[in-house]
């Protein structure tokens, strides 16, 4: 793994709640995650292990044929110990800003506290249809779902997904994915990990639940994928289902040195009943 302890360091003006850093590297700028103290009681682990979480989370949503923040998995010496992070590019410059939605909700109805209600979500992208092509940003928001069902984010809120704007042709994109820490139950513990059940595994794969909220509960994945009334996810499904290289997503998880056998084998058998699970859906409704 690359060594990052001897980059540049520059003032962070990242936000979020993991620690991190703004390195430069190699003539590129990093947003660098390092892995979160543990704060809960009774957790036999003493940080979160948010870096792998981050690391292979992008790279599923890369495989699947997403533009995504590019990441890698390395090191920073801190305090004498090697801390294992994963450096997050950044893919703003002085042209292309990136522009989170929720500084679009917070723009649009002044009236309205905006959170993760879908059908908020939705009537702030109709309402500025003026400004962004909504379709389009309709089409990668339920794509965006989809894998992120995959990975089990729990955490994809307001603040960590958006739009990328061209200041120079007013441009306005759907924004590479990126902030993806919060998917593959990065506080579980490895003591804990080597004692799960297969039917333990298979509820911490089903039983997974998104930021996002209809009538202010937050959805299961695996119950509302399962359930086909939303016609938007189930196209989403058909459009995204066959860029899903189960294979392709094993073969990368098991080729990470520094995760151990167990965790990998883990991550692998939650994304695989995932998987299972989104494939019957796609043959249901594939005519």
């Amino acid at each position: 793994m690359l060594d990052f302890t001897k980059a540049v360091e520059q003032l962070n003006n990242y936000k979020g709640s993991e620690k991190k850093k703004t390195l430069i590297y190699e003539n590129k700028k990093y947003l660098v995650k390092f892995p979160d103290p543990i704060r809960e009681k009774n957790k036999n682990i003493s940080y979160i292990n948010n870096a792998f979480s981050e690391y292979i989370g992008s790279n599923i949503f890369k495989m699947a044929g997403f533009k995504t923040q590019n990441t890698i998995l390395g090191t920073y010496k801190y305090n004498g110990k090697n801390k294992i992070v994963c450096a997050c590019e950044d893919f703003t410059d002085e042209e292309n800003i990136l522009y989170e939605f929720e500084n679009l909700a917070l723009s649009t109805n002044p009236n309205k506290k905006i959170e993760t209600e879908i059908t908020d979500i939705i009537e702030v992208l109709e309402e500025n249809k003026h400004i962004i092509n909504v379709e389009e940003t309709k089409n990668k928001f339920w794509e965006m779902f989809i894998i992120d069902s995959i990975i089990g984010n729990t955490d994809r809120h307001n603040g960590n997904w958006g739009f990328i704007l061209n200041k120079k042709t007013n441009k306005i994109q759907f924004a590479p994915i990126y902030d993806c820490g919060s998917c593959l139950n990065p506080i579980l513990e490895e003591e804990k990990i080597k004692t799960l059940t297969e039917a333990e595994i298979k509820n911490i794969a089903i039983n997974c639940y998104s930021c996002l909220k209809i009538n202010g509960k937050k959805i299961n994945y695996m119950t509302y994928i399962k359930q086909k009334n939303n016609e938007e996810c189930n196209q989403a499904i058909l459009r995204i289902f066959n860029n899903i290289k189960i294979e392709e997503i094993e073969d990368f998880i098991n080729k990470i040195e520094s995760i151990s056998k167990d965790r990998k084998n883990l991550y692998i058998k939650i994304i695989n009943i995932r998987y299972k699970i989104i494939a019957k859906v796609y043959n249901s409704i594939k005519v």
